[in-house]
Formats: structure tokens, sequence, C-alpha cells
């Protein structure tokens, strides 16, 4: 299941634009994922895609990288974490002005629970693991997002 601005699941079959994924090397993104595993597979996926991601195991060290000057293109929020949550974290960044676009990535599959994640600030929310479908998509939807901004 996939919730986000406009987003379904048929969308993340996109195969036209693919050739923007390719213009990845520029990107940074953080994984913010409390589950070993779950940080290894998103790490693991992101390198394919020729990106080079810094990993982190709750929301208070995501928000911490941002107050010393850290930035990030793209930020993988998990739900549920000790210390601070994807929720918390998700509305510190926002109200510390960051206009990332924050992914939420949980393993909670109810589209009440992911719609209330997705109300904290966040572009798009996902069931993870995140696949190659999903990760073409959402850079697919970050390269858009930065031909706006440089277009504005």
């Amino acid at each position: 299941m996939v919730l986000g601005n406009g987003a379904s699941s048929s969308s993340l079959n996109m195969k036209s634009g693919e050739d923007k994924v390719n213009s990845n090397k520029n990107l940074s993104v953080l994984v913010v994922d409390d589950d070993p595993l779950i940080r290894m597979l998103h790490d693991m996926h992101l390198k394919k895609f020729g990106l080079n991601p810094q990993v982190v195991e709750d929301g208070k060290k995501a928000v911490d990288l941002f107050r010393i000057g850290a930035s990030f293109d793209l930020i993988l929020m998990d739900k549920e974490m000790p210390v601070m949550n994807g929720v918390e974290a998700t509305k510190e960044l926002r109200d510390m002005g960051i206009n990332s676009m924050i992914v939420g990535v949980t393993s909670r599959g109810l589209e009440i629970e992911m719609q209330d994640f997705m109300e904290s600030g966040l572009d798009f929310c996902f069931e993870k693991p995140l696949t190659p479908d999903m990760i073409t998509f959402l850079l697919n939807e970050l390269n858009k997002k930065n031909d706006d901004d440089n277009n504005d």
C-alpha cells in the first residue's frame, strides 16, 4: 500500500522518465530505521541506483543531523522507533523548515495508521520493505520536484 500526493499502486509501474533515475549521483539520502535488516536492505537497494545513503537508527539522530547542518534530498523514515518515532521526527523536521522529501516506511499497512503518519508531514508513505520499483517511483518524483524548484 502507498499513500501520497496523488500516488497510487499502479503509478509505481511507471517506466517513462527512468532516464532521470540515472542522474541520482548528486542526490543525498538518509535512511532512518531501528531495524538493522531493513536499514541494510534499503541501503543495498539505494546503492544499486548509484546513491550512497547515510543510515541512522532513530528519529532523534535524524533530527540531530539536520541541527548540525546536514541536509538530504530524500529521507526514508520508519514510523515506530525507540527514542523518537517517525511521526515526532517528521513533525520536528517540518517545524525546523526542512522541505526535503520525507517518505514514511512502516510495517503497519492499515490505511488509518498510514494516514496518521502522512499527517505528520510526509510526502508519501509505503509499507516496508521498499522495492526497487518503489525507489524508482520516489527518485522520479524527487527529480520532478527538483526540476520544479529549479524552474521557480
